[in-house]
């Protein structure tokens, strides 16, 4: 009997308890917020983005995943409207780096991947510092290690000979590539950015 009444006691309490968690749940109110209405504007890959940087980057001591940021210089309309105005801060890392070696300069290359507009709004984008040679800054030639001298006859009258110099087959080790603070860039996207705020004033 007394199994019974303790098995119908804990029975009567945990249906007593569901019946207080359920009532103390909160209720959700219907809330409606006022939303910006306005489409999204395609910047399309191969945009150019004019920057100025805003640290000195070096290959000889940033290495990959190295933090940079740039300044954008201009306000980009697109549509007459002002999708990324001036002093928008870009940021970005060293993605890659190749040290000097004989006969070559050390290069490194830079990707962006988000701005902050003026008003604190973040976006992400895809790009990267642009150079002719595929993105890469630096990788050129090093300086020549010696000049070879070589005579060069010309006839007719007096027969004069010229003496070219030409750089020699041997080079020298390769220097570090640098940008310097303030050194005016270009970002060029990589890919499509999607701008969804612009500033209002």
């Amino acid at each position: 009997m007394k199994r019974v009444l303790l098995i119908l006691f804990i029975g009567i309490m945990s249906i007593a308890g569901s019946v207080c968690f359920a009532a103390e749940e909160p209720v959700m109110e219907d809330v409606k917020l006022d939303l910006r209405s306005y489409d999204a504007i395609e910047v399309p890959a191969g945009t150019f983005i004019p920057v100025v940087s805003a640290q000195e980057i070096s290959t000889q001591y940033c290495p990959v995943g190295y933090k940079v940021r740039f300044t954008s210089t201009n306000d980009l309309y697109m549509h007459e409207t002002n999708i990324i105005p001036q002093n928008s801060e870009f940021y970005g890392y060293v993605e890659q780096v190749h040290e000097p070696v004989v006969g070559t300069n050390a290069s490194m290359m830079i990707k962006i991947n988000k701005v902050i507009l003026p008003d604190g709004f973040e976006m992400p984008i895809r790009g990267y510092i642009y150079t002719a040679n595929n993105n890469l800054i630096g990788g050129e030639m090093s300086e020549p290690a010696s000049w070879v001298k070589m005579p060069h006859y010309q006839s007719g009258i007096g027969n004069n000979t010229t003496l070219q110099i030409r750089p020699g087959r041997e080079r020298k080790m390769g220097s570090h590539a640098v940008i310097t603070s303030g050194e005016n860039r270009i970002i060029i996207l990589s890919d499509s950015a999607w701008i969804s705020h612009t500033l209002t004033n």
